[in-house]
């Protein structure tokens, strides 16, 4: 492990943020039911929950204004037997909905992804997908530069070599059978576990003229990191340090660690006119269990063939932040993050605001998102 801190003093040529950022979250809630579907968080003082869940009369989404029975809720996702959900994603009868919730027979999805048995609508990608679009839309300066905060229920991503070892199709089929869904990510890396307790963080950003180094994006996202953390932790924020992990799946410069065991990595993908940095960072539940499940991945992809390259996984070299003396639930992280990136005197605008104010809205259910997913699928598949 390289053995340096990350604090801003000491990193001069760490990037500055934007003054203004517009906020996007698609989180998961602990049980990996989707506990926001959309752009804005919590509809204020009233029946309309924007981009809520409403699970029923007993049911609570975090940071969200639930609904009554007679209310109406605007692109939400409703569990009722009558609950229409507008911009939904709706499983059939034995179909399985990443980032949804069913609705009732009598639910109507309006301008909603429908899964069916094979479980297929760009699936896992859609958040990669949404990345890829709102990155050309900010390059195009039809959006402000974002912050977009996301989970995944059950999945594993992969790198573009991981997917070309010999029996990856086969590790690939085992952990679908498993209930891990897979796909083949663009940016760079390897193969890293998705869930409700791991937090996906990506500063979407123009480029800006001159040379851009993209170790100033990962001091940047790294020192964030660190400074959400000790928002609610500051014990354990101190003792976070950037430097590769050996052992751990999906390996590089900027690892964070505690005491030797990573709970974040850092990529990056860039295209003509704007590019994003994303980290994820495991939060809640077992490292070591995660990394068994991607250790298991490997060991199956390669048949065994000791003399390709690939990462030799230690399960023990992961944890969560939860189990290094920070925070204890991805809401709390959540949090920490929203109050860094206000703490650098960045205003950070929620996505329907934006969308009020000028009429820019973009959804995970948008055409254009899934024709997106439709084409890392097709381009990045083996």
């Amino acid at each position: 492990m390289i053995n340096k801190g990350i604090n801003r003093a000491e990193s001069g040529a760490e990037r500055a943020l934007p003054n203004e950022m517009v906020l996007f979250e698609h989180l998961s809630d602990d049980d990996g039911k989707a506990a926001k579907y959309g752009g804005s968080g919590a509809a204020e003082g009233g029946a309309v929950a924007e981009h809520a869940v409403k699970s029923g009369d007993a049911g609570e989404a975090e940071h969200v204004t639930l609904a009554g029975d007679g209310g109406e809720a605007e692109h939400a996702v409703m569990a009722g037997d009558v609950g229409k959900a507008e911009h939904a994603v709706m499983a059939g009868d034995v179909g399985k909905a990443e980032h949804a919730v069913m609705a009732g027979d009598a639910g109507e999805a309006e301008h909603a992804v429908m899964v069916g048995n094979a479980g297929e609508a760009g699936g896992m990608l859609v958040p990669f997908a949404f990345e890829e679009t709102l990155c050309r839309d900010i390059g195009a300066g039809l959006a402000p530069p974002a912050l977009h905060l996301w989970s995944h229920p059950a999945g594993v991503a992969l790198g573009l070599r991981d997917s070309k070892l010999p029996r990856a199709d086969e590790a690939m089929a085992g952990l679908e059978r498993r209930g891990f869904r897979t796909a083949v990510r663009h940016s760079g890396g390897a193969a890293v576990p998705l869930d409700a307790g791991i937090v996906n963080v990506a500063l979407v950003l123009p480029k800006t003229p001159g040379k851009l180094d993209f170790h100033d994006d990962f001091r940047l996202l790294a020192s964030l990191i660190q400074e959400a953390v000790a928002v609610s932790h500051p014990q354990a924020a101190a003792l976070i340090q950037a430097g590769e992990i050996t052992g751990s799946y999906c390996p590089g410069d900027f690892d964070l660690a505690i005491g030797g065991r990573k709970f974040c990595g850092i990529a990056q993908r860039r295209q003509s006119s704007a590019y994003f940095v994303h980290a994820f960072v495991v939060v809640s539940g077992s490292g070591q269990e995660r990394g068994e499940l991607i250790r298991g991945f490997y060991e199956t992809a390669s048949g065994g063939d000791e003399s390709l390259s690939y990462p030799r996984v230690c399960p023990e070299t992961i944890a969560a932040l939860s189990e290094l003396g920070g925070p204890a639930s991805a809401a709390v992280f959540v949090s920490g993050i929203r109050q860094a990136i206000a703490g650098r005197g960045v205003q950070l605008k929620p996505a329907a605001l934006l969308r009020e104010e000028t009429g820019y809205d973009l959804q995970y259910a948008d055409q254009r998102v899934l024709e997106a997913a439709r084409v890392l699928r097709e381009r990045y598949a083996r």
